[in-house]
């Protein structure tokens, strides 16, 4: 496939407006999404291909929009809720939770909900404590919710259109810090399967597992590690529901360890759910404990001073890499 450099908020675009080319029943809703070209200018230009009918400017209202997003899947048509953040879609749970996620085991199969609920997830800097909260992990113990969570521009492309097609409620998470991302992304179309990691650096010593925007900072220590000759394989999870325990197993049987960065508060986090995983079916082939990389577990303040001891970072996933190695 010939490929070129796109920015992550371009990839997400080329996956909304291939899709609602595809099928008129995909729509677009959110604040800012249609005259102001969104929030992030995800949807540039999208406006004046499809028109207000398709590509809907909503009030800042999240339970109500998030409301019709639903309704209006359950009666047959495929919308794009999107969420300046998540932060904001704490207002809309009740319709994510209560009503997209449940619908089809309530009708007893009669009644499918598919519906994409996308904005940005986790810390945007000094953003303090209503704007900074990392919702993997919330959404993720849902039964009945699928959720995606990537930053790089072909996995986002690629697993926005599956989204997209899909037929459960799914949450897309992003993040606001990462819309400029580069990445390289084929010209032609591609699809990309929901449930699947990727491994984007092979190692043999350790393996470092993470999502989101943390794999910059688990690519970044890899790198570091790397030069005081410690191979680190490092995998994107891309889907934390359904969990591809299938590829991280693999991993941890060649390398004997697992280290875990982890956006989410450490207590009943992401991470927690892959070092069970790994106990469960990687124990015999483990070397040392899982160790976990999470933030702190308090709200995030504003001081960028406290922002930065509060987020996981390079030098801290360094050290529980050499923990694990026995190497402090």
């Amino acid at each position: 496939m010939a490929t070129r450099q796109i920015r992550l908020r371009e990839a997400l675009r080329e996956a909304m407006v291939e899709e609602m080319r595809r099928d008129e029943n995909v729509f677009l809703m959110g604040e800012e999404v249609a005259q102001y070209n969104g929030a992030y200018k995800v949807s540039q230009g999208m406006l004046d291909e499809f028109g207000a009918k398709r590509v809907i400017d909503t009030p800042i209202a999240e339970l109500g929009f998030a409301a019709i997003g639903t309704g209006a899947a359950m009666a047959g048509l495929r919308p794009i809720v999107e969420f300046m953040t998540w932060n904001f879609a704490v207002l809309a749970f009740d319709q994510i939770v209560n009503h997209a996620a449940k619908i089809l085991h309530m009708s007893g199969g009669q009644i499918k909900c598919p519906i994409v609920f996308r904005g940005p997830s986790g810390a945007a800097g000094q953003l303090a404590q209503q704007h900074s909260q990392t919702f993997e992990s919330w959404m993720g113990q849902v039964p009945g919710l699928k959720v995606i969570s990537t930053i790089d521009p072909y996995d986002a492309k690629g697993l926005l259109k599956a989204a997209i097609r899909d037929e459960d409620p799914i949450c897309f998470m992003e993040s606001e810090v990462a819309y400029s991302n580069m990445g390289e992304v084929p010209e032609e179309e591609y699809i990309l399967p929901i449930g699947k990691a990727a491994v984007k650096r092979e190692g043999t010593d350790v393996t470092i597992v993470s999502y989101n925007k943390m794999m910059l900072v688990a690519q970044a220590a890899a790198d570091e590690l790397a030069k005081e000759g410690i191979s680190a394989e490092v995998i994107d999870l891309r889907t934390i529901r359904p969990l591809d325990i299938d590829s991280i197993v693999a991993s941890v049987k060649k390398t004997n360890r697992l280290v875990v960065v982890d956006e989410s508060w450490p207590y009943a986090s992401v991470s927690s759910e892959i070092a069970y995983v790994i106990q469960r079916h990687a124990f015999d082939y483990l070397d040392a404990p899982v160790m976990r990389v999470n933030s702190a577990d308090t709200s995030l303040g504003y001081s960028s001073v406290y922002v930065d001891e509060y987020m996981p970072n390079p030098t801290k996933v360094v050290k529980a890499v050499k923990a694990v190695m026995y190497k402090l």
